[in-house]
This record gives C-alpha cells, sequence and structure tokens, in this order.
C-alpha cells in the first residue's frame, strides 16, 4: 500500500507496510524535519522533476561495514602514492551540484533535482548532511555526500572526474573511524566489488537506533 503524506505531518507510516520495491509513501515536502524524521526511520526520498516526491524504505538495504571494506593491490598502491587529498565538508554545494551531473548507466537525467539540492544544503548548514572531497592538483576531482544518523552515514551520492576519485573518498570515509555501517542503498556491482552487501531492514533499523 502506498500511502499519500499529510503536508503539515511530518509523520511516516510503519516502513513495513512498504511496496515490494520499497515504494512506502507519496507527497510531503522537503524540509529538514520531514527529511529528518525520515532518515530516522530508515526512509529515504528518490525522484525526479516528472514525479511528486516519492518515499522508499527497501525491505533489503544495501550496506558498507567498514570493517569488511575490500581494498584492492592498484587502490592501496593509490592511496601510498598520494595522488589525491581527502577533505572533509569543505565544499558540500560543489559535489552535490557535481553529483547531480555525474552520468549513470541506465539513467536518463538525474533524481537529484534543484529542490533536492536546496533541501540538502539546509541539511549541511544545520550539521546533518557532510561531504567527502578528492582533490588532485587543488582541483575537486571527486567526491560524496550524505546524511549522520548516529554511527550511520546515510550515503547519497557519489561522483568522479578523475578516475577512483570518488573511490578514494569512500574508502577514506571507512577508515575514519566515524561510522559503523555506511547505508549504500542501492545495489551496485562497484560497491559490492568494495565489500557492500544486503541486510535486512529490521537489522538496519537496528543500527539507526
Amino acid at each position: 500500500m502506498i500511502f499519500e503524506l499529510d503536508e503539515h505531518d511530518i509523520r511516516f507510516p510503519d516502513p513495513a507496510l512498504a511496496e515490494h520495491d520499497g515504494l512506502l509513501a507519496i507527497g510531503g515536502d522537503l524540509t529538514s524535519d520531514r527529511l529528518l524524521e525520515a532518515y530516522r526511520q530508515g526512509i529515504f526520498p528518490w525522484y525526479n522533476d516528472d514525479t511528486p516526491i516519492l518515499w522508499y524504505s527497501p525491505h533489503e538495504r544495501f550496506v558498507l561495514f567498514p570493517d569488511e571494506l575490500k581494498i584492492s593491490k592498484s587502490m592501496r598502491q593509490l592511496i601510498r602514492s598520494e595522488r589525491f587529498r581527502v577533505t572533509y565538508d569543505h565544499a558540500f554545494s560543489e559535489v552535490i551540484a557535481a553529483c547531480s551531473m555525474q552520468p549513470r548507466r541506465g539513467q536518463d537525467g538525474t533524481w537529484i533535482t534543484e529542490d533536492m539540492q536546496k533541501a540538502y544544503n539546509r541539511l549541511h548548514e544545520l550539521g546533518h548532511a557532510h561531504s567527502v572531497e578528492t582533490w588532485y592538483d587543488d582541483t575537486l576531482a571527486g567526491g560524496l555526500y550524505g546524511i549522520a544518523q548516529g554511527q550511520v552515514f546515510c550515503g547519497e551520492s557519489m561522483f568522479s572526474r578523475e578516475a577512483n576519485a570518488s573511490k578514494m573518498a569512500l574508502i577514506s570515509l571507512c577508515q575514519s573511524n566515524a561510522y559503523r555501517l555506511i547505508d549504500c542503498q542501492v545495489y551496485t556491482d562497484h560497491l559490492a566489488s568494495l565489500g557492500a552487501r544486503m541486510i535486512p531492514r529490521w537489522e538496519y533499523v537496528e543500527y539507526l537506533s
């Protein structure tokens, strides 16, 4: 069953009632209070300019445990070379804008709409959204952004302008010891090769709480 959200009520229905594909609700808005309420329950928005706001809570979650991170021999060599410099929260708005323009296989356009960018920039100003930047010769080469929920980092998107730049950002995040779990949301072969795997929603929610 798909629920329609009340414009003036930020509460969400029980995530366990989501459809098979994870779709739980439509409507509402992207206010900071509603977004934070969603992330606390393992719910996230995913839509485009041609649809209303769609809220998802997948029955299985694709996650990466930092202590299960797999780093290839070539990546270890790249890390030792110090080719890239990594920073945190130095260029959040630039990272989310770059993520919105990153070509995605099988996708036409982007789900990171202008309204989405404005909403997450507000969350960054409030201290809830964070970015990891990878620099090459003082030029932004890659990065990622997401929402911090205690010891869970809810990753939203990443981009690369140089080979392995986003991977370097993710490895740095895993090695920061700031989080017990990184939520990758949707399966990709790229993240699976780094050690990400599926866990049931109930287990994911336990980490959130």
